[in-house]
């Protein structure tokens, strides 16, 4: 399928590593150009060397997107360097596991928020908008919290954004501008979370990875085999962003391999 990707103008926050990176490089292998931010300089950097063997136009800058005056700022700069802006992906989060509420307001939620009024006036001149905001699993069912930590201010902050893609994806259809969420649930990647709690707290993740129902004949036979790849989430934010996705607003695709266990239908 041809997602009609070739030549959109993409931003892609926190996207120097994780799931970002694995966004910000699959829009780029479909022929987007992307702009991506994280708050350290090096790895943009780094980043940003990656992203260019695709061949597409690529810039990156470090921001704190905690910062409402910065993110309008890269935003701008990014849309005047690339020439506007199709896609919009919030990605950025102050991390799962902790319990600092202001630190998840400012960033996952208001990061969203800001980001998003920042690209709308570009957005609105394109014939092809689309905002992703990606979530977790851990907001649309209560998640076991590590030993010794509490999840709350992750999940619920993460579940703010849900209300919020609703709303504005409502608020906005009449521009033509479509908003959808990825909540991904427990995703391996090399250096990622997950790969840092299998080294720490094996027992947890032992049983995070054995409560993930669906098995791959294509993916490696392992605890870490069982959970979602970086790859597999990207496909879905990829193909929501895209014109392929063109009828479709408000929805919260749920990559997690059947580890929650709602009723989503």
């Amino acid at each position: 399928m041809d997602l009609g990707l070739q030549g959109k103008k993409a931003l892609v926050t926190a996207a120097s590593q994780g799931i970002g990176n694995f966004i910000a490089n699959t829009l780029a292998a479909e022929g987007a150009d992307v702009a991506i931010c994280a708050r350290t300089a090096e790895r943009v950097d780094a980043a940003v060397e990656g992203l260019k063997s695709h061949g597409t136009n690529v810039c990156g800058a470090a921001c704190d997107v905690g910062d409402g005056d910065a993110l309008k700022a890269w935003v701008e700069a990014s849309a005047a360097e690339l020439g506007g802006i199709d896609i919009y992906v919030s990605n950025a989060s102050a991390g799962g596991g902790g319990s600092l509420w202001n630190e998840h307001f400012a960033i996952d939620m208001m990061g969203t928020v800001n980001g998003v009024d920042a690209a709308l006036p570009f957005l609105t001149e394109s014939e092809a908008a689309s905002v992703v905001v990606i979530s977790t699993s851990a907001a649309v069912e209560a998640f076991p919290p590590p030993p010794a930590t509490s999840a709350g201010a992750y999940g619920a902050m993460k579940a703010a954004l849900l209300n919020y893609a609703s709303f504005a994806a409502q608020q906005h259809a009449p521009a033509g501008i479509r908003f959808n969420v990825v909540s991904p649930g427990p995703t391996y990647f090399e250096g990622g979370p997950w790969h840092n709690i299998e080294q720490a707290m094996p027992p947890f993740f032992e049983m995070i990875a054995n409560g993930i129902p669906l098995r791959s004949k294509s993916k490696p036979d392992t605890l870490a085999g069982q959970m979602g790849s970086g790859e597999e989430v990207a496909n879905v934010a990829a193909f929501l962003a895209s014109p392929a996705s063109s009828h479709t607003t408000g929805v919260n695709v749920v990559v997690d391999g059947g580890f929650t266990r709602r009723v989503a239908f």
